[in-house]
């Protein structure tokens, strides 16, 4: 099982979106499991879980240098395309998290 975990400042919009993705996955018989958090327990989360794609919210995209230089080396970090976050594309934000956990791989 791979997991594929959303963070923003208090979890609540990404939840829609980890949901979203959760329910693609699962109709494709895919093995993720995706959930969403705020940015703030996103150590205490990485401690007691391995990720496989940490994915963080466009409202939120400042922590984006501060959460790749502490988690970047391990697994790949990416900020969600406004767009597809607005439109609420689950299917095409769970794409690009696979693309990128397959370069991180291959890296």
């Amino acid at each position: 099982m791979k997991r594929i975990y959303l963070f923003c400042d208090n979890g609540m919009s990404t939840s829609m979106m980890a949901q979203r993705m959760q329910e693609v996955a699962d109709k494709h018989n895919l093995p993720f499991e995706c959930k969403a958090f705020s940015y703030k327990k996103i150590s205490s989360i990485i401690e007691e879980n391995k990720l496989d794609c940490i994915l963080i919210g466009p409202q939120t995209k400042f922590l984006y240098d501060d959460i790749n230089r502490r988690y970047g080396d391990k697994t790949p970090v990416m900020v969600i395309d406004a767009t597809d976050y607005g439109m609420m594309d689950a299917e095409k934000v769970l794409k690009k998290a696979i693309v990128a956990m397959k370069k991180f791989k291959n890296n």
